[in-house]
This record gives C-alpha cells, structure tokens and sequence, in this order.
C-alpha cells in the first residue's frame, strides 16, 4: 500500500494549525494562560519598549481575525493579572512578571515545537512558508472584502 502526499488545502493547514495549537495550548494550560492571551502578551513582549494599546490591539484582531473589544478585554485581562502595566493614558508595558511567563511559556514550548520540525529540509519549510503567506494574503483580502 502506498501513501500518498496530500495537497495543501483548508483542512491540511487547518489540521497543522489546530496539531500545533494544541501543543501550546496544553503548555499554556500548566500556567492558567490562553492562547489569546499568549499572543497579547508576545506582542508586548518583542516590542522595545511601552507599546500603544492600539498597536497590541490591531496585532491581535490581525492575528486572531477577532474584534476589538475582545482584544481589548484580553488586554484588561493581562492587566489584571498584573502581566501587562499601563505606562500612561495610551500606552502598556509588559511587567516582569509577564515577560517570566512569557519566557517561560515560550521555553517549554520550544523543545515540542523543535520536535514537531526536525528534520524537515529546509528547502520544504521555505516553499511551505511562502505559500502559506500567499494563501494568508489571499484571504485578509477575501475576509477584508467581505467585511465591507
């Protein structure tokens, strides 16, 4: 019996998407954080420095394709939790508390990730990687022309 390879279509990305989600998802579980959460708080944590709540916020209706209030009300989440800091009227800042979770949460997620990876040629990862860009332009434009 042979296998064959399948073409990359919604259910194959899909499938990776929600493999690879589940993976994180149960390292974030151990630390009571979601995955919203985990992508908020990333984008404080690689940014220089404070980042404008709308910076965040548009990163994560990006990333997410979800609204603003809910981006907003993760944010007030980390907030709470004392892993994001207001630094004045527009701005957040990650505190240390929030950039040891994140360092934490992304160092036990390495080795499975490294796992999930290894050997794959890297000639592969670079085709993949660029049709899945082009498949992810294509539907921001699609979803963007719906939403109008």
């Amino acid at each position: 019996m042979t296998t064959t390879t399948p073409l990359v279509d919604p259910r194959v990305i899909a499938l990776a998407h929600y493999a690879g989600r589940a993976v994180l998802e149960n390292v974030l579980a151990r630390h009571d954080v979601t995955f919203q959460q985990s992508v908020t708080l990333r984008l404080a944590a690689t940014a220089d420095g404070p980042v404008e709540r709308g910076q965040i916020v548009d990163g994560v209706v990006g990333a997410l394709k979800t609204d603003g209030a809910e981006a907003h009300e993760v944010i007030d989440q980390l907030i709470t939790a004392e892993l994001l800091a207001p630094e004045d009227v527009s701005r957040v800042r990650i505190t240390d508390a929030g950039r040891e979770l994140y360092t934490r949460t992304a160092g036990e997620a390495a080795p499975f990730t490294a796992r999930i990876y290894a050997g794959i040629p890297e000639e592969d990862l670079a085709v993949a990687g660029r049709v899945l860009a082009l498949i992810t332009e294509r539907a921001n434009a699609e979803l963007t022309s719906l939403t109008k």
